[in-house]
């Protein structure tokens, strides 16, 4: 599908890119990203509102109140498809370091939260270590904060 739709690179992989098809198979929407950035839901959730109404009332979040996100701790904001996420992991086991991992594409309001951090952008990781929040994975930044915990490995 990707080499019909045109976004299949060389390489054997795409970019990620979203087309919206409507009912009668014409495409409404395209938006092409690079494979590490991803577009926000809510811009999806608009088009869809525009382009069929009634399929897009699937698509609703739950109302900032019933939200309810992790905090203390090492808490990682991430997808599981980014290549700096699955680094982070690495990292941090590397280091012994205990945390909580936040799918930003499933975690109801976590996406939004990422919003708000990084400046309107999905970035990930983003890191949350007891209330100080590091935007994408910057090792010097990390290693800085967490070398005095317990349980720090070298």
């Amino acid at each position: 599908m990707a080499g019909k739709y045109g976004v299949l690179r060389e390489e054997g992989y795409t970019e990620r890119a979203v087309f919206i098809i409507d009912r009668d198979g014409i495409i409404r929407y395209i938006d092409i990203h690079d494979i590490d950035q991803q577009p926000s839901n809510e811009v999806l959730y608009q088009i869809l509102r525009d382009i069929d109404p009634e399929a897009a009332s699937h698509f609703k979040e739950p109302e900032p109140a019933e939200i309810t996100l992790p905090h203390g701790g090492i808490v990682m904001y991430c997808t599981a498809w980014c290549p700096d996420c699955k680094r982070a992991r690495a990292w941090l086991k590397e280091h012994n370091m205990p945390y909580t991992e936040v799918d930003i594409t499933t975690t109801p309001g976590a996406a939004r939260q990422v919003e708000a951090w990084a400046g309107g952008n999905h970035t990930t990781p983003t890191f949350d270590i007891d209330g100080r929040i590091i935007v994408d994975f910057d090792e010097d930044q990390l290693h800085e904060i967490l070398k005095d915990r317990p349980g720090w490995v070298e």
